[in-house]
Parts: structure tokens; C-alpha cells; sequence
């Protein structure tokens, strides 16, 4: 019975001191995330590796999950923020005392306002953007409106396919039945990040990104 004690005794210890490791290793991936300016605010990050100190000595983890609303993007004139921004991240190893991450394969998403991707399209006229159905957005005008196609291509954002709608179609003087695309490229994604998809949603549009193999982490 002592002896069962004892071992009991002795996991107990193992398994806080596993906690407390991964605790702090977290902590330090989240510094890295802000220092290599992926993120603006302290990211939660969360190790999914159990037991930790076995993935940790072995040198590489195998799931690791950041979540933010601290990443912005910018056009290079207008910045936007990506709201409930999460990167799983995998074949994580940390370097330089804990104080760098390099991240052998990831990915990530989150959404940005259509009030804020307005913003970039300003230019083009397509203020107010709004959900119009799988893969469409529109914006309002006088006597109707202008519906398009949202995608990504490469780290572009594009609205193509533009056509007037309602009254609005019979103004010729407005390129007739369609408008020139328009479109902004993500000139601030952060390193390693590359921009996949671009999905528009009832509650904004979602952005899918990827992470490039050995992108590096902290100071």
C-alpha cells in the first residue's frame, strides 16, 4: 500500500511539473508571436502535446494552437483587424532558450468586417459592402446596386464579376452591365503567413491562410 502511495505520490509530481513546462512554454511561444510581429496584443496559445516533457525532449511538438484578435492587416495605406484569428500550428520546435519558435507546417483563418474591408475598396466605389450568398457581395447605390464575386488570389483580395442591379443596371454611363474588378493586396500579412482563401459570410469575410515550412518565431 505504501508503495502504491508513493508511486501515486510521485506521478502527481510528474504530472504538475509537466503542466507547469507546458505552461511556460506557452507563455514564451505567445511572446515570440508578438516579437516577430504576427501578432499586436499576446496571443493565447495552447500546447495540445501530453505528456509535454516527452514532446519537448524529443525536440519538436506536434500540436500547437494560437488564437488572437491582435492581428491586423494593411494594404499599405489602411489597416483592418482579423477578429477570432486562430493558427494550428505543427512540428513546432522552440529555439534560442525557448525565446523562437520555427513551425514545420501550419494554417490559419479569421474574419475581417465587411465595414473594414470597405475600406480597401473605397477607391472602387464599393462602399458598404454587404453579404449577398455563396461567394457574392454587394453594396448599395442610388436606385439599386452592384454585386460581385469575392475571392482570393494569391495574397490579393479581388471582387470581380461586377454587375449593376435594379434600377441602377440602365445607367449605361457606369460601364454598362459591369465595372472593372477591383482588388487590394495584403502588403502586411505576417512572416510566413500566405493568404489562401477568401470567403465571403453573412458575418464578414473569412480569410484562410497557410504557414510556410521553417517560418521562424520571436527575436
Amino acid at each position: 500500500m505504501k508503495l502504491l502511495i508513493g508511486l501515486g505520490v510521485v506521478g502527481g509530481l510528474l504530472v504538475a511539473a509537466d503542466r507547469v513546462a507546458v505552461g511556460v512554454a506557452e507563455d514564451q511561444a505567445a511572446d515570440a508571436a508578438v516579437s516577430s510581429g504576427w501578432m499586436t496584443t499576446k496571443p493565447d496559445v495552447e500546447i495540445g502535446d501530453i505528456p509535454f516533457l516527452t514532446s519537448a525532449v524529443a525536440g519538436e511538438l506536434d500540436e500547437v494552437d494560437l488564437t488572437s484578435d491582435g492581428m491586423t492587416l494593411t494594404d499599405g495605406k489602411d489597416r483592418v483587424t482579423v477578429h477570432a484569428f486562430r493558427a494550428s500550428l505543427s512540428r513546432v520546435k522552440f529555439t534560442d532558450s525557448y525565446r523562437g519558435v520555427t513551425v514545420g507546417h501550419g494554417d490559419g483563418q479569421g474574419v475581417v468586417d465587411y465595414k473594414d474591408l470597405s475600406k480597401f475598396l473605397a477607391g472602387g466605389g464599393l462602399l458598404g459592402l454587404e453579404y449577398a450568398g455563396p461567394g457574392q457581395v454587394k453594396a448599395a447605390m442610388p436606385g439599386g446596386g452592384i454585386e460581385g464575386k469575392l475571392h482570393a488570389d494569391g495574397n490579393d483580395v479581388v471582387v470581380d464579376n461586377l454587375q449593376l442591379t435594379g434600377a441602377a443596371s440602365a445607367l449605361k454611363g457606369l460601364a454598362g452591365d459591369r465595372l472593372k474588378p477591383q482588388r487590394f493586396r495584403l502588403t502586411g500579412l505576417p512572416k510566413g503567413l500566405s493568404l489562401a482563401e477568401a470567403t465571403p459570410e453573412p458575418g464578414g469575410v473569412r480569410l484562410r491562410f497557410t504557414v510556410a515550412a521553417g517560418t521562424t518565431l520571436g527575436h
